[in-house]
Protein backbone atom coordinates (compact mmCIF):
# COMPACT_ATOMS: atom_id res chain seq x y z
CA UNK A 1 0.00 0.00 0.00
CA UNK A 2 1.24 3.92 -0.60
CA UNK A 3 1.06 6.68 1.35
CA UNK A 4 -0.84 8.74 -0.59
CA UNK A 5 -2.08 12.10 0.20
CA UNK A 6 -5.56 12.33 2.42
CA UNK A 7 -8.45 14.59 0.57
CA UNK A 8 -9.29 17.76 2.37
CA UNK A 9 -6.08 18.15 4.25
CA UNK A 10 -5.38 20.45 6.66
CA UNK A 11 -3.39 23.82 5.19
CA UNK A 12 -0.40 24.57 7.03
CA UNK A 13 -2.07 27.86 8.49
CA UNK A 14 -5.75 28.01 9.37
CA UNK A 15 -7.97 30.61 9.36
CA UNK A 16 -7.96 31.85 13.28
CA UNK A 17 -11.12 30.75 14.42
CA UNK A 18 -10.54 27.14 12.80
CA UNK A 19 -7.19 27.29 14.57
CA UNK A 20 -9.23 28.19 17.61
CA UNK A 21 -11.32 25.25 17.04
CA UNK A 22 -8.78 22.68 15.90
CA UNK A 23 -6.77 23.51 19.41
CA UNK A 24 -10.00 22.80 21.34
CA UNK A 25 -10.38 19.38 19.82
CA UNK A 26 -6.87 18.44 20.31
CA UNK A 27 -7.06 19.76 24.24
CA UNK A 28 -10.14 17.38 24.24
CA UNK A 29 -7.98 14.01 23.38
CA UNK A 30 -7.29 11.88 26.17
CA UNK A 31 -3.81 11.27 26.99
CA UNK A 32 -2.48 8.87 24.74
CA UNK A 33 -5.03 5.96 24.48
CA UNK A 34 -6.82 7.75 21.35
CA UNK A 35 -5.85 10.38 18.83
CA UNK A 36 -8.95 11.91 18.62
CA UNK A 37 -11.52 13.12 21.70
CA UNK A 38 -14.84 11.53 22.56
CA UNK A 39 -17.96 13.00 21.07
CA UNK A 40 -19.02 13.32 24.49
CA UNK A 41 -16.78 15.59 25.47
CA UNK A 42 -17.78 18.21 23.01
CA UNK A 43 -19.57 21.47 24.39
CA UNK A 44 -20.56 24.33 22.56
CA UNK A 45 -20.55 26.95 25.39
CA UNK A 46 -16.64 25.88 26.04
CA UNK A 47 -16.21 28.16 22.39
CA UNK A 48 -18.93 30.50 22.80
CA UNK A 49 -18.08 33.33 20.39
CA UNK A 50 -17.88 30.55 17.89
CA UNK A 51 -20.93 28.21 18.80
CA UNK A 52 -22.97 30.15 15.91
CA UNK A 53 -20.30 28.85 13.69
CA UNK A 54 -20.09 24.93 14.46
CA UNK A 55 -22.13 21.61 14.19
CA UNK A 56 -22.11 17.90 14.82
CA UNK A 57 -23.22 15.35 12.74
CA UNK A 58 -23.66 11.76 13.48
CA UNK A 59 -21.69 9.57 11.25
CA UNK A 60 -23.72 6.50 10.37
CA UNK A 61 -21.53 3.63 8.67
CA UNK A 62 -24.00 1.16 6.78
CA UNK A 63 -25.34 2.79 4.66
CA UNK A 64 -22.47 5.71 4.95
CA UNK A 65 -24.88 8.76 6.48
CA UNK A 66 -24.04 11.37 8.14
CA UNK A 67 -27.44 13.53 10.27
CA UNK A 68 -26.83 17.12 11.39
CA UNK A 69 -27.87 16.86 15.45
CA UNK A 70 -26.71 20.23 16.17
CA UNK A 71 -26.39 23.39 13.65
CA UNK A 72 -25.22 26.99 14.33
CA UNK A 73 -27.63 29.77 13.66
CA UNK A 74 -24.65 31.38 11.55
CA UNK A 75 -24.58 28.15 9.61
CA UNK A 76 -28.15 27.96 8.81
CA UNK A 77 -28.74 31.64 7.68
CA UNK A 78 -25.77 31.21 5.54
CA UNK A 79 -27.27 28.26 4.17
CA UNK A 80 -31.23 29.63 4.19
CA UNK A 81 -32.75 27.40 6.58
CA UNK A 82 -32.57 25.29 9.85
CA UNK A 83 -31.79 21.23 9.06
CA UNK A 84 -31.26 20.28 11.94
CA UNK A 85 -32.24 16.36 12.65
CA UNK A 86 -32.10 16.06 8.81
CA UNK A 87 -29.57 13.56 7.16
CA UNK A 88 -27.11 15.18 4.64
CA UNK A 89 -27.80 13.41 1.65
CA UNK A 90 -31.55 14.98 2.03
CA UNK A 91 -30.66 18.52 2.08
CA UNK A 92 -29.82 20.79 -1.52
CA UNK A 93 -26.26 20.84 -1.58
CA UNK A 94 -25.86 25.11 -1.15
CA UNK A 95 -22.90 26.77 0.73
CA UNK A 96 -21.56 26.27 3.49
CA UNK A 97 -22.25 22.20 2.89
CA UNK A 98 -21.50 21.93 -0.61
CA UNK A 99 -19.19 18.85 -0.86
CA UNK A 100 -20.39 18.11 3.00
CA UNK A 101 -20.89 14.68 2.46
CA UNK A 102 -17.05 13.53 0.45
CA UNK A 103 -15.49 15.81 2.92
CA UNK A 104 -17.52 14.19 6.15
CA UNK A 105 -16.61 10.54 4.20
CA UNK A 106 -12.64 11.47 4.19
CA UNK A 107 -12.94 12.72 7.85
CA UNK A 108 -14.41 9.28 9.39
CA UNK A 109 -12.29 7.03 6.61
CA UNK A 110 -8.92 8.77 7.66
CA UNK A 111 -9.81 9.75 11.54
CA UNK A 112 -8.15 12.96 10.83
CA UNK A 113 -9.14 16.91 10.63
CA UNK A 114 -10.18 17.43 7.52
CA UNK A 115 -10.21 21.53 5.66
CA UNK A 116 -12.51 22.74 2.62
CA UNK A 117 -12.21 26.24 1.58
CA UNK A 118 -14.06 28.07 -1.47
CA UNK A 119 -14.12 31.37 -2.77
CA UNK A 120 -16.23 32.92 0.61
CA UNK A 121 -15.67 30.63 3.38
CA UNK A 122 -13.88 27.56 4.98
CA UNK A 123 -15.03 24.60 6.61
CA UNK A 124 -12.83 22.40 9.03
CA UNK A 125 -14.29 18.94 10.40
CA UNK A 126 -12.90 16.89 12.84
CA UNK A 127 -13.43 13.40 13.96
CA UNK A 128 -14.65 12.34 17.07
CA UNK A 129 -14.94 8.83 18.63
CA UNK A 130 -17.35 7.06 20.47
CA UNK A 131 -19.08 3.25 20.99
CA UNK A 132 -15.80 1.72 19.46
CA UNK A 133 -16.00 4.03 16.35
CA UNK A 134 -16.01 7.58 15.12
CA UNK A 135 -19.53 8.03 15.60
CA UNK A 136 -19.58 11.95 15.21
CA UNK A 137 -18.19 14.58 13.29
CA UNK A 138 -17.70 18.34 14.85
CA UNK A 139 -17.83 20.71 12.35
CA UNK A 140 -17.16 24.79 11.66
CA UNK A 141 -17.65 27.31 9.27
CA UNK A 142 -16.31 30.34 8.98
CA UNK A 143 -16.44 33.43 6.21
CA UNK A 144 -13.51 34.64 4.17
Amino acid sequence: MTNSAIPYALPPKLEPDLADVHAYWQRLIRGQASNMPYWDDVTFSDLPALADRLMLATAFAKPERFRFEIVGKEISAHYGREFNGRFADEVDVNPPLDFFRSQASVTVESGAPTYFRSNDYARLLLPLWGEGHISMVLGAVVRI
